[in-house]
């Protein structure tokens, strides 16, 4: 994504493996043995994606046990992933890919498919996102930069992987490229009756009125300069490709910005393509231009999760849902 206004430090992942640049093609990630990932995450990074960590990620996401984004390293949302699954399974919970958690996994079809390229794709799309919201506010859509941006978020991965899987692709109309196949969007209103953004997690669980653990995601909730909010409350409403509106003497300080200011829709937007409203006045979970910095940058006090997983989760709810907010 483009939004730089969300780049708030370096970051430096827990990565896994050591792949040459050959070897990240479809048939070897759709080949990978998920055995051959170590139980603990590394703790010296790598510069490259591991074949058999975007396996296991697609095969996460696909049970409902949200990665986060798609991008071959062996990072905290992985391991929370890989805990995630262990909750639904009822299985002892510690964030470690054994053999029990590769073996509950369905992995019956390629995590890896062709697709082509649709006239669809490339509309609507805007030339870049300013950075400073005063630009953002005169445009009309802050829509995708570009057609890789786009199927990047469609199918879950990061920018960077979709095109190293389809080097030298120009993503044009027509074009046949490598995407992951995540798992399809769970959808029904009224599915999850109780929500917990867990703060020392770093993720959200979405709970079925039986108590059982329906989805995980990854997410940013808060940071040390604005937290999030302590205590129950509850999803209000939803909205989709909201409109912001930034108000320095509510919200943040954004640039030089000091005016009310009102950002249109779109999934670029500072909220991204969603936004669940709760009864805490100014506090919502929302998506993020950023998907890639969830978890690793701090928010402004909401709850902020990639835009799949927060579009997903607003299909599931409905007024009156409780939030619950824990250390």
């Amino acid at each position: 994504m483009k939004n730089i206004a969300f780049l708030a430090a370096s970051l430096t992942l827990g990565l896994c493996g050591s792949v040459d640049a050959g070897e990240l093609k479809p048939e070897a990630i759709n080949k990978a043995a998920l055995a051959s990932i170590p139980p603990e995450r590394p703790s010296k990074a790598s510069p490259r994606p591991d074949p058999a960590i975007v396996h296991l990620q697609v095969l996460l996401d696909r049970a409902g046990s949200s990665p986060g984004v798609i991008d071959g390293y062996y990072g905290e949302n992985v391991t929370k992933a890989i805990a995630g699954f262990e909750a639904m399974q009822r299985l002892p919970v510690d964030g470690k890919p054994d053999p029990e958690v590769i073996g509950r996994l369905p992995d019956e079809k390629p995590v890896i498919e062709p697709y082509v390229v649709t006239k669809e794709d490339a509309e609507e799309l805007v030339e870049r996102i300013p950075a400073d919201y005063a630009k953002q506010a005169e445009m009309k859509h802050l829509g995708y930069t570009s057609v890789a941006e786009r199927l990047s978020e469609r199918f879950h991965m990061d920018i960077d992987l979709l095109k190293a899987l389809n080097p030298g692709s120009a993503f044009a109309v027509g074009d046949r490229v490598s995407v992951a196949m995540p798992g399809a969007s769970k959808s029904g209103k009224g599915k999850v009756k109780r929500i917990e953004a867990r703060r020392r997690a770093g993720q959200v669980a979405a709970f079925a009125d039986d108590g059982s653990l329906i989805a995980a995601y990854p997410a940013t909730i808060g940071s040390e300069e604005t937290p999030s909010p302590s205590g129950t409350h509850k999803v209000k409403g939803v909205a989709r490709q909201p409109v912001y509106v930034y108000n320095p003497k509510i919200n943040f300080k954004q640039g030089d910005n000091t005016k009310r200011l009102t950002l249109p829709g779109g999934p670029n937007g500072p909220v991204g393509s969603v936004w669940i409203d709760l009864t805490k006045p100014t506090y919502g979970i929302h998506g993020t231009p950023e998907p890639s910095l969830v978890d690793k940058v701090g928010s402004h006090g909401c709850v902020r999760l990639a835009n799949w997983d927060a579009e997903e989760l607003a299909g599931m709810v409905k007024p009156g849902v409780v939030v619950e907010f824990t250390d």
